[in-house]
């Protein structure tokens, strides 16, 4: 499932990020986002908003589209 199809504030676990660009990619990975990392989707704001994930204590804001691109699974 797509990160965006989460529901708020549950916890998922990050399982492929292929489809995305390679800097969105490389940029995600600098703040340590990476598959296998645990995420929590805090806000998606609505009208293809932003959305705002939290992991290891830091909230990170990306695009919508790129969220799109997220692959994740529950836990």
């Amino acid at each position: 499932m797509k990160l965006t199809d989460t529901l708020k504030g549950s916890k998922v676990k990050v399982i492929d990020l292929s489809t995305m660009s390679d800097l969105v990619r490389r940029r995600l990975s600098d703040l340590g986002i990476v598959e296998g990392t645990t995420v929590c989707l805090c806000k998606a704001l609505p009208f293809g908003g932003p959305c705002t994930i939290e992991s290891k204590g830091q909230c990170i804001a990306i695009r919508r589209k790129e969220a799109l691109c997220i692959q994740v699974e529950a836990l």
